[in-house]
């Protein structure tokens, strides 16, 4: 049975890189907005008995839910054998829990909408905090994959004597593993959140940034606060301006040109959600991910094993 990618249209360029690591081909998806805020989804293409992978980012996951769960519907009435989703960024899953009367515990129930129109997930680097796994969240297969050796290697191609610099005590583990790999020293800096867009970044006293490139690591920059905030902690140290490395390249209004301006000779981020500042790629972890999910389906169908057995 050959694999079948359906890209939605922004995902389309890493789409093409997917498909030739797993031999499978390409059935476009394309998006119609009317002018009344509805879309109309098209399956380019036949999907009957088919393994099938949709290829949607979820950074803006408000916009992108209907029609990803429309797209998936459409497939299975078309006769899809498998569906899963490859999601390079899930949303949704830093409101973990109750913080204020009232408040939806949404990272749960946006794993229980996926669930109800995927049999697997595979993202990259999720944002949890108190949930130690996604297992906790999901009951089909549902796996990340590692951004930390693609970083590493990127910062230690591209940068001379990098100090690797976590904005926050919840950073310091891979801050710490992507130091190791690239061989350099790091150091965290403490954060006070007080609002969506209020943070107070505060830099250790031992902190000696003279004899090195500063690097700023982030696993996602969505208002650029904490980014602006480190940068700003800095700037009394640097000897040269920090480069700051994100995973995730949310930059919602104007987050990216705040941080620029904020000091950050560049800002240099994965290819997990399209953006101006990518350079480093994980389409290669994605793929791999993905190639491992097509033979455990294999599998699963001869052997009608429990798909809980493939979740990693």
């Amino acid at each position: 049975m050959t694999p079948v990618l359906a890209p939605f249209p922004a995902m389309m360029p890493m789409g093409v890189r997917l498909v030739e690591s797993a031999g499978a081909r390409i059935v476009p998806i394309n998006w119609r907005p009317f002018p009344d805020g509805e879309s109309l989804i098209t399956l380019d293409g036949d999907v009957a008995g088919c393994d099938l992978a949709i290829l949607c980012t979820l950074q803006d996951p408000d916009r992108h839910i209907l029609p990803l769960r429309f797209a998936a519907a459409t497939a299975r009435e078309m006769a899809a054998s498998r569906i899963g989703l490859i999601a390079p960024y899930l949303g949704y899953m830093r409101q973990d829990r109750r913080f204020a009367a009232g408040q939806a515990v949404s990272a749960p129930l946006f794993a229980a909408c996926l669930e109800e129109s995927f049999d697997w997930l595979i993202t990259a680097d999720p944002h949890l905090h108190r949930i130690q796994n996604l297992a906790e969240l999901f009951s089909i297969p549902a796996r990340h994959v590692v951004t930390a050796p693609v970083l590493a290697g990127w910062i230690a191609r591209n940068i001379a004597s990098p100090i690797l610099i976590g904005p926050d005590e919840e950073s310091r583990q891979w801050v710490a593993e992507v130091a190791a790999l690239a061989g350099c020293r790091y150091e965290v800096f403490h954060k006070h959140r007080s609002g969506d867009q209020e943070v107070e970044v505060i830099a250790p006293s031992r902190i000696a940034l003279t004899a090195g490139t500063p690097v700023i690591l982030d696993d996602i920059a969505s208002s650029g606060g904490t980014l602006v905030k480190t940068l700003k902690q800095l700037a009394p140290a640097w000897k040269s301006p920090p480069i700051c490395v994100v995973i995730h390249a949310v930059f919602a209004a104007r987050a990216h040109a705040r941080v620029m301006e904020a000091g950050a000779r560049r800002i240099i981020t994965t290819d997990s959600i399209p953006h101006k500042s990518n350079g480093i790629s994980i389409t290669p972890l994605l793929g791999e991910a993905w190639c491992s999910q097509i033979e455990n389906g294999e599998r699963q169908l001869e052997s009608k094993e429990d798909p809980q057995s493939f979740r990693s």
